[in-house]
């Protein structure tokens, strides 16, 4: 089959790579794509989210498939676009429809989901400008730290944990005004759940689904989790607490609802379904969802997964998910993000990349590449993923940390304790 993956990061060069090893793949195009993904298959540089730019695309090249990467395009009402539209309506799309990705899409969409299906979450409120004094008092309610979200997508900074009363209050104000956009316009006031983070994923057709590898993420620029969040500056996977009794838990008590709390909602639902969740002294709470695979989560659970991924995309969109078989390496997969220096906060672009032929027993998935005049350039903050598989963990990540030592860049900076908390 002829596949349309739509994105340009490290999420999307793993899922490239992936798909590159099917049987059942006859040609993969890549929009708008990396360096990385161009070694794979064809770019296509569009704007993934001019909807009538993708049906060119997908009407010229003959596609049978479309995967979506990132959120905004599924945010935005991609696969609406394609079930409405008489040339497109018979394409599969692997990712829900508008109103599903509101799971992401809003925040406090995803918490009445939770709150009406029973799965474990944080104590919220959810206020506008108008009702900012109800804020404010739920504020007064709660016990250091206070977490704000913002409703909307914000890039993954629409996040803000404060320590102080005052510093909460303040925020919320700023919030509200439009410190982030749109995306702020209503602001989700939660508890906070002291634990250890931790991100599951399925993927379902609906009815049935299968659960891929958990891992843990690191968000965080600075070494022991300190500094300014980022979209990731690492992963490892398997967790090591995650083990069968907290597997089962967590299947039990919020796979399970999600999957049927959709069916119930009458909410068609093909896709990736993301669960960031927190252990808590042994009991997972949902922090988020997310309606499609996590970055860098994806460069560490992908080379775990042994199955052709074309077949289990297929199940999806035949709602033949049940009949496909899913097999995972038992080996721990580590990556390590090499990122521009200044990210998260301003950074320059353009550096030329060395010596990425050099890396061995590691696969380096492009984040922020391009390529100009021939050469790897970067292109973004993050800019590329190490991910190595090994016979433990400390295996994997001495396998990523010696490959990231060779990869040379103006700037390049990654955290050196990836893991530390395991």
């Amino acid at each position: 089959m002829n596949v349309l993956l739509l994105g340009s990061g490290g999420r999307e060069h793993a899922l490239a790579w992936k798909i590159s090893q099917s049987n059942k793949l006859k040609k993969l195009f890549i929009a708008p794509g990396n360096a990385g993904t161009s070694t794979i298959g064809e770019n296509i540089n569009i704007d993934l989210n001019n909807f009538l730019a993708v049906k060119q695309i997908v009407l010229e090249k003959n596609i049978n498939l479309v995967v979506v990467g990132p959120e905004n395009p599924l945010v935005n009402g991609i696969q609406d676009f394609f079930i409405e539209n008489y040339e497109l309506k018979n394409i599969p799309i692997i990712g829900p429809g508008k109103i599903g990705a509101q799971l992401e899409g809003s925040k406090e969409f995803a918490k009445k989901f939770m709150l009406r299906h029973n799965i474990p979450t944080a104590k919220y409120i959810s206020v506008s400008l108008e009702t900012i004094d109800r804020g404010v008092n739920f504020l007064k309610q709660l016990s250091p730290p206070y977490v704000l979200k913002a409703d909307g997508l914000a890039a993954g900074k629409g996040v803000l944990i404060l320590n102080s009363l005052s510093e909460a209050t303040q925020a919320l104000t700023e919030m509200l005004n439009g410190k982030f956009g749109e995306a702020s316009k209503r602001v989700v006031i939660e508890e906070f759940l002291k634990g250890i983070e931790v991100s599951f994923f399925v993927i379902t057709d609906g009815n049935s689904y299968k659960i891929l590898p958990e891992a843990k993420d690191y968000k965080k620029i600075g070494e022991n989790d300190s500094g300014l969040n980022t979209g990731g500056m690492g992963a490892i996977s398997p967790v090591a607490f995650a083990n069968n009794e907290f597997k089962q838990k967590v299947e039990k008590q919020i796979i399970i609802p999600t999957i049927k709390g959709l069916r119930k909602d009458k909410t068609d639902y093909k896709g990736f379904v993301f669960f960031g969740l927190m252990n808590v002294n042994g009991n997972p709470f949902v922090i988020e969802y997310n309606v499609r695979l996590g970055d860098p989560e994806t460069e560490v659970i992908i080379p775990r997964i042994k199955s052709d991924i074309l077949d289990l995309f297929d199940g999806v969109a035949n709602n033949t998910l049940d009949n496909k078989t899913l097999q995972i390496s038992d080996e721990t997969v580590s990556t390590i993000m090499l990122v521009s220096g200044g990210y998260p906060q301003s950074y320059e672009k353009g550096k030329e990349i060395k010596n990425i032929d050099s890396v061995k027993d590691s696969i380096v998935f492009h984040a922020g590449t391009k390529i100009s005049d021939n050469k790897i350039i970067t292109n973004g903050g993050r800019v590329l993923a190490i991910s190595s598989c090994g016979k433990n963990m400390n295996d994997a990540l001495s396998k990523s940390y010696k490959n990231a030592e060779k990869i040379i860049f103006e700037g390049k900076y990654y955290r050196k304790d990836i893991g530390f908390d395991l």
